[in-house]
């Protein structure tokens, strides 16, 4: 298993881009990677269970995990196939704006594939262009 940590900042308020999170109908709106959101409820709740499409049509189902409405964090999973991924979202307050961080934790081929894609929708997200990357990989047994 690896992780990739994604970080964005930009000018959108902190409210704004916890919105645009919380609200899986508002997905597609920042994130070119996902066409659609097939979901039962208008706000990421733990235990929400639901579809993504891809611009490509392909569907990966998803699980909510844990929701932190005040410190602006959610956790999910999301699995396509064989493949499985943890992703932890976070956003944070920033004099001239907001940044957000995503962590995800995966198969190293699946993250490879997913970051960038997820940084060019964490940039859209912010309304910002900067966007860094650190890999890491769990210690050598």
């Amino acid at each position: 298993m690896a992780t990739v940590t994604l970080r964005a900042s930009g000018p959108a308020p902190a409210e704004d881009v916890w919105t645009r999170y919380a609200v899986p109908a508002l997905w597609p709106t920042w994130s070119p990677q996902i066409r659609a959101v097939r979901v039962d409820g208008g706000r990421i709740a733990p235990g929400m269970r639901g579809e993504v499409v891809s611009f490509l049509g392909v569907s990966a189902g998803f699980l909510v995990e844990s929701v932190d409405e005040e410190r602006r964090r959610w956790t999910w999973r999301v699995r396509l196939g064989p493949v499985r991924l943890r992703l932890h979202h976070a956003v944070l307050t920033r004099p001239t704006g907001s940044a957000t961080t995503l962590r995800i934790e995966g198969p190293a081929l699946a993250l490879a594939a997913y970051a960038g894609p997820a940084r060019w929708a964490m940039g859209r997200l912010v309304g910002g262009r900067t966007t860094t990357c650190a890999n890491s990989s769990p210690p050598a047994p």
